[in-house]
């Protein structure tokens, strides 16, 4: 298996409402199918597709999915003066603040956050690992 990550989808309930906010964090969305909501990253895609729909194309009720599962996704930005604006440029479109912005004891600056539908992401600022031209992230950096 090729070490990479396609494709991310998230089980939303309401797909305008989830498409709303990633819109309003500045993502641009790109033509799909018919019941996907895409948008193109560096190097995967982000898709939102109907909880309910989810939960029945893996043979589950739909209440056995959602939720906190231990998963957290990561945005990691240039500067350690990007996480506070980010984060409230999150809560403007209607996402939640989970961990204020704060040092971290490995010597970066985070803070998390919630989508509309509970969804996990950090926001950090890794002086270690800093990010390429393009945006592009590695764990030590491109160096």
């Amino acid at each position: 298996m090729d070490q990479r990550v396609s494709l991310i989808t998230l089980g939303v309930a309401d797909m305008e409402v989830s498409a709303s906010f990633y819109k309003a964090l500045g993502w641009q969305q790109v033509e799909s199918q018919d019941g996907v909501i895409a948008f193109d990253l560096i190097g995967q895609t982000l898709g939102l597709y109907p909880r309910a729909a989810l939960a029945e194309e893996l043979g589950m009720e739909e209440s056995q999915i959602g939720g906190f599962s231990g998963l957290t996704l990561g945005y990691n930005v240039r500067s350690k003066e990007d996480v506070v604006p980010f984060l409230a440029q999150v809560e403007a479109a209607g996402g939640r603040v989970v961990k204020p912005a704060q040092d971290v004891f490995w010597g970066g600056y985070h803070g998390y956050f919630a989508d509309p539908d509970g969804h996990v992401w950090e926001v950090a600022f890794n002086p270690f690992s800093p990010l390429r031209e393009d945006g592009a992230f590695r764990w030590n950096g491109y160096g």
